[in-house]
């Protein structure tokens, strides 16, 4: 894979995943808008082609700290570290009740099921152990996972235009 690509599917892999928020109300919570702000370089309120076209090289250039023209694999773990930090403060604002800075058992269960309420945000544990359970005999073997994972790769491609 050319780094092109890569780094197109960079900028696309994340708004695809996030495609489903922005069908949704999100009130207060961080989504749809912190990609926007994302988006809008000169904080317009705005989007423009040219700002969407420039985002690959906008993020890019904030991933390079060091501004060499290259990413090292330390700036890579970086980059991939605060989306990981900035995950984990939303899932902490959104599924902490108590407020104490950890998540129970009890409070993940509810996040998941307050989300199951709230959004289609892809299919539950029950439904993939369905689809993957070809026979339907309660279990998923080896082989029925591979084929699944299989059918799931193929979906994605033709979804994707056979790429």
């Amino acid at each position: 894979m050319s780094l092109w690509k890569a780094g197109i599917l960079a900028l696309m892999i994340p708004a695809a995943l996030a495609a489903p928020a922005f069908a949704q109300d999100q009130g207060d919570r961080p989504g749809p808008r912190f990609i926007f702000e994302e988006l809008d370089a000169d904080n317009s309120g705005a989007v423009t082609l040219e700002e969407l076209q420039a985002a690959g090289e906008n993020r890019f250039a904030r991933a390079d700290t060091d501004g060499d023209g290259n990413l090292t694999r330390a700036e890579l773990i970086a980059q991939g570290q605060g989306r990981i930090e900035a995950r984990v403060d939303r899932m902490l604002e959104r599924a902490d009740s108590d407020g104490n800075g950890m998540l129970t058992q009890a409070e993940l269960e509810e996040a998941r099921e307050d989300r199951g309420r709230h959004s289609r945000r892809g299919p539950s544990p029950e439904r993939i152990f369905e689809r993957l359970d070809a026979n339907g005999d309660g279990e998923v073997t080896q082989a029925e996972f591979d084929e699944g994972v299989a059918r799931f790769i193929e979906r994605m491609g033709n979804r994707r235009g056979g790429n």
